[in-house]
């Protein structure tokens, strides 16, 4: 049977990327990820407009925050700087790195994938991805599962994104 790419989650050599507007399903993803989302879709101040860090209580998913994530954009040049990051990414990468530059803190980041889906997540869009690391994590963690979310403090104009990484071990 041949699958489409979206239809392969499940194998490491088949990453899934899908760019999303605010009011698109996400395709099938891990429990966690669509808790994060569901708690996004919920402080939206209205159908259109996107929450902002305001409406976000991290203590509102105690369970997520260890895969957690809030970076702040920085517009120009676009920049994206850690402002909160969970303790598995603190564990995965060997130091922590809150309050640092993405592209200081991970030196390829700025040529790999993700590049494009955090500057996609800044304009507004939802980013999902399940496929390879994309800049850093332990070696151990053969797949990653992450949502970008976008957080605008005035309903439109993007100022931080929220993310959860989940890692999946060995296949």
């Amino acid at each position: 049977m041949q699958h489409r790419p979206d239809e392969r989650a499940g194998r490491a050599r088949d990453p899934v990327f899908r760019l999303l507007s605010p009011d698109d399903v996400l395709p099938a993803y891990d429990a966690r990820i669509a808790e994060l989302h569901r708690l996004w879709q919920t402080i939206r101040p209205a159908p259109g407009l996107l929450p902002g860090r305001q409406h976000f209580d991290p203590l509102a998913v105690p369970k997520l925050l260890r895969w957690m994530y809030l970076v702040e954009t920085e517009p120009a040049p676009m920049r994206f700087r850690y402002r909160l990051l969970g303790t598995e990414h603190v564990f995965a990468l060997g130091r922590d790195v809150t309050g640092e530059w993405l592209d200081e803190a991970h030196p390829a980041f700025g040529s790999s994938p993700a590049y494009p889906q955090f500057l996609a997540t800044a304009a507004g869009q939802l980013a999902y991805y399940r496929g390879p690391p994309t800049y850093y994590f332990d070696r151990d963690h053969l797949l990653i599962e992450r949502l970008l979310l976008p957080l605008a403090r005035d309903s439109r104009k993007v100022d931080m994104v929220l993310g959860v990484t989940v890692f999946v071990g060995r296949p």
